[in-house]
């Protein structure tokens, strides 16, 4: 197949997704968000985990919109790819752009970035961490620090994921 057909049936394929995301039961479709805060015996917000899992589906979703961490700390952060569609069709990664980056600007980079997983080679130092691009049933695990307290944004750079798949990275 050429790239142009390819990438016809992977746009076909990520509005297929986008329209038949009705309104479904959350509970039927979804696992439960893992969360990485805990609170204290004294009802405050304890410190946060350094530990991370988030969770994408085949319905373009992330499980959460906002992580959190500690500076200064290891961060082990854990991508799995809950659905069943391939990764030509339905991937999914997490990517950490450093603070003030543009993410729209970044998504469209991106996406004509086939040949890198949709990692511009351009954009490299925009970048904090990123998983591999994963299909559904897979998942990674990446390991990295941030020293500097602040909110980084994080998305999927696979095309069409960028609008519905993202969020921050808060650390404190």
């Amino acid at each position: 197949m050429n790239k142009k057909i390819k990438i016809s049936i992977v746009l076909l394929l990520g509005c297929l997704a986008i329209t038949s995301c009705g309104k479904k039961d959350a509970a039927t479709t979804q696992e439960p968000a893992e969360t990485n805060e805990t609170t204290s015996d004294e009802g405050h917000p304890a410190a946060a985990s350094n530990v991370l899992v988030i969770t994408g589906n085949d319905e373009m979703q992330f499980s959460t919109n906002e992580l959190r961490a500690e500076a200064g700390k290891p961060i082990t952060l854990t991508l799995k790819h809950t659905g069943k569609i391939p990764k030509q069709a339905m991937g999914h990664n997490v990517v950490i752009l450093k603070e003030g980056i543009n993410e729209a600007a970044f998504a469209v980079k991106a996406a004509a970035a086939q040949e890198t997983d949709y990692i511009p080679e351009s954009e490299k130092a925009s970048i904090i961490a990123h998983t591999k691009l994963l299909g559904g049933g897979e998942q990674d695990t990446i390991e990295f620090t941030i020293d500097k307290k602040g909110t980084y944004n994080f998305l999927c750079s696979f095309p069409g994921h960028f609008a519905m798949m993202k969020g921050v990275l808060i650390v404190e």
